[in-house]
Protein backbone atom coordinates (compact mmCIF):
# COMPACT_ATOMS: atom_id res chain seq x y z
CA UNK A 1 0.00 0.00 0.00
CA UNK A 2 2.81 2.39 0.92
CA UNK A 3 4.60 1.61 -2.36
CA UNK A 4 1.47 2.51 -4.35
CA UNK A 5 1.03 5.78 -2.44
CA UNK A 6 4.70 6.65 -3.06
CA UNK A 7 4.31 5.87 -6.78
CA UNK A 8 1.25 8.12 -7.03
CA UNK A 9 3.05 10.88 -5.13
CA UNK A 10 6.08 10.66 -7.47
CA UNK A 11 3.84 10.85 -10.52
CA UNK A 12 1.89 13.84 -9.16
CA UNK A 13 5.11 15.58 -8.15
CA UNK A 14 6.78 15.30 -11.58
CA UNK A 15 3.51 15.97 -13.40
CA UNK A 16 3.05 19.04 -11.20
CA UNK A 17 6.44 20.34 -12.32
CA UNK A 18 5.42 19.92 -15.96
CA UNK A 19 1.99 21.52 -15.54
CA UNK A 20 3.50 24.35 -13.50
CA UNK A 21 6.01 25.12 -16.24
CA UNK A 22 3.22 25.09 -18.87
CA UNK A 23 1.09 27.46 -16.75
CA UNK A 24 4.08 29.74 -16.23
CA UNK A 25 4.89 29.82 -19.96
CA UNK A 26 1.32 30.47 -21.11
CA UNK A 27 0.56 32.87 -18.27
CA UNK A 28 3.37 35.28 -19.08
CA UNK A 29 2.33 35.59 -22.74
CA UNK A 30 1.00 38.94 -23.87
CA UNK A 31 -2.13 39.21 -26.05
CA UNK A 32 0.06 39.70 -29.14
CA UNK A 33 2.16 36.64 -28.27
CA UNK A 34 -0.97 34.51 -27.85
CA UNK A 35 -2.18 35.55 -31.30
CA UNK A 36 1.25 34.73 -32.75
CA UNK A 37 1.24 31.35 -30.94
CA UNK A 38 -2.13 30.24 -32.35
CA UNK A 39 -1.25 31.63 -35.78
CA UNK A 40 1.94 29.53 -35.79
CA UNK A 41 -0.08 26.39 -35.03
CA UNK A 42 -2.55 27.12 -37.81
CA UNK A 43 0.14 27.78 -40.43
CA UNK A 44 2.58 25.04 -39.40
CA UNK A 45 3.77 22.53 -42.00
CA UNK A 46 2.55 19.29 -40.42
CA UNK A 47 3.92 17.18 -43.29
CA UNK A 48 7.31 17.62 -41.61
CA UNK A 49 6.04 15.30 -38.88
CA UNK A 50 6.23 12.34 -41.28
CA UNK A 51 10.06 12.22 -41.62
CA UNK A 52 10.41 13.16 -37.95
CA UNK A 53 8.23 10.20 -36.90
CA UNK A 54 10.13 7.85 -39.23
CA UNK A 55 13.46 8.99 -37.75
CA UNK A 56 12.05 8.60 -34.26
CA UNK A 57 10.97 5.01 -34.92
CA UNK A 58 14.35 4.21 -36.48
CA UNK A 59 16.15 5.55 -33.40
CA UNK A 60 14.03 3.27 -31.20
CA UNK A 61 14.75 0.27 -33.44
CA UNK A 62 18.49 0.99 -33.28
CA UNK A 63 18.24 1.31 -29.49
CA UNK A 64 16.51 -2.09 -29.30
CA UNK A 65 19.21 -3.70 -31.47
CA UNK A 66 21.95 -2.08 -29.38
CA UNK A 67 20.36 -3.47 -26.21
CA UNK A 68 20.27 -6.92 -27.80
CA UNK A 69 23.99 -6.66 -28.58
CA UNK A 70 24.63 -5.91 -24.88
CA UNK A 71 22.58 -8.89 -23.70
CA UNK A 72 24.13 -11.53 -26.00
CA UNK A 73 27.53 -11.83 -24.19
CA UNK A 74 25.64 -13.18 -21.14
CA UNK A 75 24.47 -16.16 -23.21
CA UNK A 76 20.96 -14.94 -24.01
CA UNK A 77 19.65 -14.18 -27.49
CA UNK A 78 16.37 -12.22 -27.28
CA UNK A 79 14.49 -11.40 -30.46
CA UNK A 80 14.78 -7.89 -31.86
CA UNK A 81 10.99 -7.66 -31.84
CA UNK A 82 10.82 -8.27 -28.08
CA UNK A 83 13.61 -5.81 -27.27
CA UNK A 84 11.87 -3.22 -29.46
CA UNK A 85 8.38 -3.70 -28.00
CA UNK A 86 9.63 -3.69 -24.40
CA UNK A 87 11.69 -0.56 -25.13
CA UNK A 88 8.58 1.19 -26.44
CA UNK A 89 6.61 0.10 -23.36
CA UNK A 90 9.40 1.61 -21.26
CA UNK A 91 9.11 4.94 -23.06
CA UNK A 92 5.36 4.89 -22.48
CA UNK A 93 5.87 4.31 -18.75
CA UNK A 94 8.40 7.17 -18.59
CA UNK A 95 5.61 9.48 -19.75
CA UNK A 96 3.96 8.95 -16.36
CA UNK A 97 6.88 8.40 -14.00
CA UNK A 98 10.44 9.36 -15.07
CA UNK A 99 12.84 6.37 -15.20
CA UNK A 100 10.09 3.88 -14.28
CA UNK A 101 10.23 2.65 -17.87
CA UNK A 102 13.73 1.23 -17.40
CA UNK A 103 12.49 -1.18 -14.75
CA UNK A 104 9.36 -2.01 -16.74
CA UNK A 105 11.19 -2.96 -19.94
CA UNK A 106 13.60 -5.17 -17.98
CA UNK A 107 10.66 -6.87 -16.25
CA UNK A 108 8.78 -7.42 -19.50
CA UNK A 109 11.79 -8.77 -21.40
CA UNK A 110 12.61 -11.03 -18.44
CA UNK A 111 9.10 -12.48 -18.65
CA UNK A 112 9.25 -13.13 -22.41
CA UNK A 113 12.89 -14.21 -22.76
CA UNK A 114 13.51 -15.78 -19.31
CA UNK A 115 16.46 -13.48 -18.51
CA UNK A 116 17.10 -12.46 -14.87
CA UNK A 117 15.94 -8.89 -14.25
CA UNK A 118 19.10 -7.95 -12.33
CA UNK A 119 21.27 -8.83 -15.34
CA UNK A 120 19.08 -6.76 -17.64
CA UNK A 121 19.26 -3.78 -15.28
CA UNK A 122 23.05 -4.09 -15.48
CA UNK A 123 22.90 -3.74 -19.27
CA UNK A 124 20.61 -0.72 -18.89
CA UNK A 125 23.23 0.93 -16.67
CA UNK A 126 25.84 0.33 -19.39
CA UNK A 127 23.47 1.93 -21.91
CA UNK A 128 22.98 4.95 -19.68
CA UNK A 129 26.74 5.39 -19.19
CA UNK A 130 27.24 5.50 -22.96
CA UNK A 131 24.26 7.82 -23.42
CA UNK A 132 25.61 10.12 -20.71
CA UNK A 133 28.95 10.22 -22.52
CA UNK A 134 27.19 11.01 -25.81
CA UNK A 135 25.11 13.71 -24.14
CA UNK A 136 28.25 15.32 -22.76
CA UNK A 137 29.80 15.22 -26.22
CA UNK A 138 26.66 16.83 -27.71
CA UNK A 139 26.85 19.66 -25.16
CA UNK A 140 30.58 20.18 -25.84
CA UNK A 141 30.00 20.07 -29.61
CA UNK A 142 27.12 22.57 -29.34
CA UNK A 143 29.40 24.96 -27.45
CA UNK A 144 32.39 24.59 -29.77
CA UNK A 145 30.47 25.24 -33.00
CA UNK A 146 28.95 28.46 -31.63
CA UNK A 147 31.52 29.90 -29.27
CA UNK A 148 30.53 33.47 -30.11
CA UNK A 149 26.95 32.80 -29.03
CA UNK A 150 27.55 30.93 -25.77
CA UNK A 151 31.15 31.82 -24.95
CA UNK A 152 30.41 35.05 -23.08
CA UNK A 153 27.51 33.41 -21.21
CA UNK A 154 29.70 30.52 -19.98
CA UNK A 155 32.47 32.94 -18.97
CA UNK A 156 30.00 35.01 -16.94
CA UNK A 157 28.66 31.92 -15.15
CA UNK A 158 32.15 30.70 -14.22
CA UNK A 159 33.01 34.14 -12.86
CA UNK A 160 29.89 34.08 -10.68
CA UNK A 161 30.83 30.64 -9.32
CA UNK A 162 34.42 31.75 -8.64
CA UNK A 163 33.31 34.94 -6.85
CA UNK A 164 30.64 33.23 -4.76
CA UNK A 165 31.51 33.16 -1.07
CA UNK A 166 31.45 29.84 0.71
CA UNK A 167 31.74 28.92 4.38
CA UNK A 168 33.86 25.83 3.62
CA UNK A 169 36.63 25.63 1.00
CA UNK A 170 36.18 23.18 -1.90
CA UNK A 171 38.88 20.75 -0.70
CA UNK A 172 37.13 20.42 2.68
CA UNK A 173 33.77 19.66 1.00
CA UNK A 174 35.41 16.97 -1.16
CA UNK A 175 37.20 15.49 1.85
CA UNK A 176 33.94 15.35 3.84
CA UNK A 177 32.19 13.61 0.96
CA UNK A 178 35.04 11.10 0.63
CA UNK A 179 34.94 10.29 4.35
CA UNK A 180 31.16 9.85 4.25
CA UNK A 181 31.31 7.49 1.26
CA UNK A 182 34.12 5.48 2.89
CA UNK A 183 32.15 5.07 6.14
CA UNK A 184 29.04 4.09 4.18
CA UNK A 185 31.02 1.45 2.26
CA UNK A 186 32.50 0.00 5.47
CA UNK A 187 29.05 -0.09 7.11
CA UNK A 188 27.50 -1.96 4.17
CA UNK A 189 30.45 -4.37 4.06
CA UNK A 190 30.08 -5.06 7.81
CA UNK A 191 26.33 -5.66 7.49
CA UNK A 192 26.83 -8.11 4.63
CA UNK A 193 29.44 -10.02 6.64
CA UNK A 194 27.63 -9.96 9.99
CA UNK A 195 24.23 -10.99 8.59
CA UNK A 196 25.38 -13.07 5.62
CA UNK A 197 22.57 -15.62 6.02
CA UNK A 198 19.73 -13.12 6.33
CA UNK A 199 17.19 -13.49 3.53
CA UNK A 200 17.36 -9.83 2.54
CA UNK A 201 21.18 -9.91 2.43
CA UNK A 202 21.09 -13.07 0.28
CA UNK A 203 18.63 -11.40 -2.07
CA UNK A 204 20.77 -8.26 -2.30
CA UNK A 205 23.82 -10.40 -3.08
CA UNK A 206 21.90 -12.04 -5.92
CA UNK A 207 20.93 -8.64 -7.32
CA UNK A 208 24.54 -7.46 -6.95
CA UNK A 209 25.89 -10.45 -8.88
CA UNK A 210 23.28 -9.94 -11.61
CA UNK A 211 24.16 -6.26 -11.93
CA UNK A 212 27.84 -7.10 -11.98
CA UNK A 213 27.36 -9.58 -14.83
CA UNK A 214 25.20 -7.12 -16.73
CA UNK A 215 27.80 -4.37 -16.37
CA UNK A 216 30.63 -6.70 -17.37
CA UNK A 217 28.82 -7.52 -20.63
CA UNK A 218 30.54 -4.52 -22.25
CA UNK A 219 33.93 -6.22 -21.85
CA UNK A 220 32.77 -9.31 -23.71
CA UNK A 221 31.03 -7.61 -26.62
CA UNK A 222 31.60 -9.42 -29.91
CA UNK A 223 30.03 -6.61 -31.93
CA UNK A 224 31.72 -3.55 -30.45
CA UNK A 225 31.86 -1.64 -33.73
CA UNK A 226 28.15 -2.23 -34.30
CA UNK A 227 27.40 -1.12 -30.75
CA UNK A 228 29.30 2.14 -31.28
CA UNK A 229 27.72 2.59 -34.73
CA UNK A 230 24.18 2.21 -33.38
CA UNK A 231 24.97 4.61 -30.54
CA UNK A 232 26.15 7.27 -33.00
CA UNK A 233 23.14 6.68 -35.27
CA UNK A 234 20.71 7.02 -32.35
CA UNK A 235 22.01 10.45 -31.39
CA UNK A 236 22.34 11.63 -34.98
CA UNK A 237 18.70 10.71 -35.54
CA UNK A 238 17.75 12.65 -32.40
CA UNK A 239 19.54 15.73 -33.74
CA UNK A 240 18.05 15.16 -37.19
CA UNK A 241 14.53 15.17 -35.77
CA UNK A 242 15.11 18.57 -34.19
CA UNK A 243 16.75 20.01 -37.31
CA UNK A 244 13.99 18.84 -39.66
CA UNK A 245 11.36 19.90 -37.12
CA UNK A 246 12.60 23.50 -37.40
CA UNK A 247 11.19 23.69 -40.94
CA UNK A 248 7.65 23.13 -39.64
CA UNK A 249 7.43 26.78 -38.54
CA UNK A 250 8.43 29.86 -40.51
CA UNK A 251 9.90 31.43 -37.35
CA UNK A 252 12.37 28.54 -36.84
CA UNK A 253 12.96 27.47 -40.45
CA UNK A 254 16.17 29.53 -40.66
CA UNK A 255 17.78 27.74 -37.70
CA UNK A 256 20.60 25.35 -38.55
CA UNK A 257 22.65 22.46 -37.17
CA UNK A 258 24.20 24.45 -34.26
CA UNK A 259 20.75 25.35 -32.94
CA UNK A 260 19.60 21.73 -33.36
CA UNK A 261 22.44 20.45 -31.16
CA UNK A 262 21.77 23.17 -28.59
CA UNK A 263 18.10 22.21 -28.41
CA UNK A 264 18.99 18.51 -28.19
CA UNK A 265 21.40 19.10 -25.30
CA UNK A 266 18.82 20.93 -23.16
CA UNK A 267 15.75 19.00 -24.34
CA UNK A 268 17.41 15.79 -23.11
CA UNK A 269 17.56 17.27 -19.63
CA UNK A 270 13.93 18.41 -19.93
CA UNK A 271 12.80 14.83 -20.61
CA UNK A 272 14.28 13.85 -17.23
CA UNK A 273 12.77 16.73 -15.26
CA UNK A 274 9.11 16.11 -16.18
CA UNK A 275 7.15 13.09 -17.50
CA UNK A 276 7.58 13.06 -21.27
CA UNK A 277 9.08 16.55 -21.01
CA UNK A 278 5.64 18.08 -20.34
CA UNK A 279 6.16 21.78 -19.71
CA UNK A 280 9.94 21.46 -19.35
CA UNK A 281 10.53 20.61 -23.03
CA UNK A 282 9.23 23.91 -24.52
CA UNK A 283 11.13 25.88 -21.86
CA UNK A 284 14.36 24.07 -22.79
CA UNK A 285 13.75 24.62 -26.51
CA UNK A 286 13.13 28.33 -25.95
Amino acid sequence: MKAKILLVFKYLFFLGIGVGLMWWQLGKMTAAQRIQFYDSLQNANYLVLIPVIIMSILSHIFRAIRWKILIEPMGYHPSTANTFYTTMCGYFANTFVPRAGEVLRCTLLSRYEKIPVAKLIGTILVERIFDLFCWGFIILFAILIQLKTVGSFIQTQFQKIAERESVLPLWMKLATLLVFLTLLYLLVKWLFKRHANHRHIIRLKGIHLGLKEGLSSIRHLKKRKLFILYTILIWLLYAGQVYIGFSALSSTAQLGIPAAFSVLSLATLAMIVAPGGIGAFPVAVQ
